[in-house]
């Protein structure tokens, strides 16, 4: 892109101050500033003005989950059908690992992240080895895409490649960036981080799909024949990747997707819960779910809204493909942003002082006609590392890797 070009580009969008210390940066500065300007989507600043909420506002009821002892009763039959489709190639990883390990004292990608006690063991590996329980029960190696971002991409990368992959063929490992949304204050003005950099963050867990579209990978999907993508989160240790029980369960469901569920340690528990709204399948956050709902029973008097999702789904790709296009609701969320002052400072703001923008895997859930949640087993696939210490920390997941016989 040229300075004109993007010139003209942001006096469209009102952004002109971008290009504020043009006239100081080096020809590599300006390279850098003019390509960022070029990839960036100055179109979500739109959503300030009508911000969308992503609360439901249809009926509420629950959704039929395959519990546990239907799973055991069928595992038979499940684990055939999702070894058949995994043997065949019909089956592909997608790693979700663009965040860094900034809450957990690391300016490392989360994945590089070392839980280890007596020797080093880091969150990647566990991944892998995970995985790799698939591709030595099938025979064949999964096709596995990691998704990165803008801040950790290289080092990533380097990473894996410094590691052989953890044993697993790098020819069929695909990296891809996931695309970056601009950070903006209230009037929705973008944040500059530094006088050659627009601020930018990852655009949620829901943009990996179009961001895979964007990198031409699915056109490799298509080249290999994939027909399911397992997308799952970097920070859980214990969960099972193309997990033949779970492909299986989704196949056999007739269901356009899959998500992995766990029963809730505590009715407030900060895990979404999948259910239904006006008929269709829908993921009730958190914060969303009222003293009522949690309150409320099946017909055989346990909770009816007991199964939380751990950010583990099997998606067809062709209903993907569908949904794409149409666009998903875009979450505004306040943050602290840091910023370049009117002086070309750097500032820290100890308070919220703008918008991110992210789209979410959950509402792809939402868009698409059905999905089938299947129950796992707590202790054995759900250790997730959002924190140093206490829940859902390092420490936990420790405790739960012991627990299965992982020598950490």
């Amino acid at each position: 892109m040229t300075f004109q070009e993007a010139y003209q580009k942001l006096e469209s969008y009102g952004q002109l101050h971008v290009l504020k210390y043009y006239g100081e940066l080096t020809e590599e500065e300006r390279a850098q500033l003019l390509q960022q300007v070029e990839e960036t989507d100055f179109s979500i600043l739109q959503y300030i003005e009508h911000r969308t909420s992503a609360s439901g506002t249809g009926r509420i009821s629950p959704i039929r989950v395959m519990e546990l002892d239907e799973m055991e009763k069928r595992r038979e039959e499940f684990t055939r059908i999702g070894l058949d489709a995994v043997r065949k190639g019909r089956v592909a990883a997608v790693l979700l690992a663009g965040g860094m390990g900034t809450r957990l004292g690391s300016d490392d990608p989360k994945c590089m992240y070392d839980i280890g006690i007596t020797h080093p063991v880091f969150i990647m590996e566990r991944l892998v080895a995970n995985l790799m329980e698939v591709v030595d029960a099938a025979g064949v190696f999964v096709p596995f895409f990691i998704m990165t971002s803008d801040k950790n991409h290289e080092k990533t990368v380097a990473f894996m490649k410094e590691k052989n992959y953890f044993g697993y063929d790098p020819s069929m490992v695909w990296f891809f960036k996931q695309e970056m949304a601009p950070a903006a204050d209230y009037s929705g003005r973008v944040y500059m981080e530094a006088k050659n950099r627009i601020s930018t963050s990852p655009n949620g867990n829901g943009g990996w799909f179009l961001s895979m579209k964007r990198a031409g990978l699915i056109d490799k999907v298509h080249e290999l024949g994939i027909e399911w993508l397992n997308t799952f989160a970097v920070d859980n240790v214990l969960q099972r990747i193309a997990d033949p029980l779970f492909v299986g369960a989704t196949i056999a469901s007739g269901c356009a997707c899959g998500a992995k569920t766990v029963r809730k340690a505590a009715p407030d528990e900060k895990v979404g819960v999948i259910c239904l709204e006006d008929g269709r399948p829908y993921v009730v956050e958190y914060y969303e779910l009222t003293p009522e709902l949690m309150e409320t029973k099946n017909e055989n008097g346990d909770p009816a809204y007991n199964f939380g999702v751990i950010m583990n789904y099997l998606f067809r790709e062709k209903d993907l493909e569908r949904i794409v296009d149409e666009v998903l609701p875009v979450h505004i969320v306040e943050k602290k942003i840091a910023y370049i002052d009117e002086q070309g400072e750097p500032v820290s703001p100890p308070e919220p002082n703008g918008y991110k923008f992210e789209q979410l895997v959950l509402d792809m859930v939402r868009e698409l006609d059905s999905c089938q949640p299947v129950e796992v087993v707590r202790s054995r696939e759900f250790a997730p590392i959002k924190n140093k210490t206490g829940i859902d920390s390092v420490e936990s997941a420790r405790l739960l890797c012991a627990q299965n016989g992982i020598v950490l």
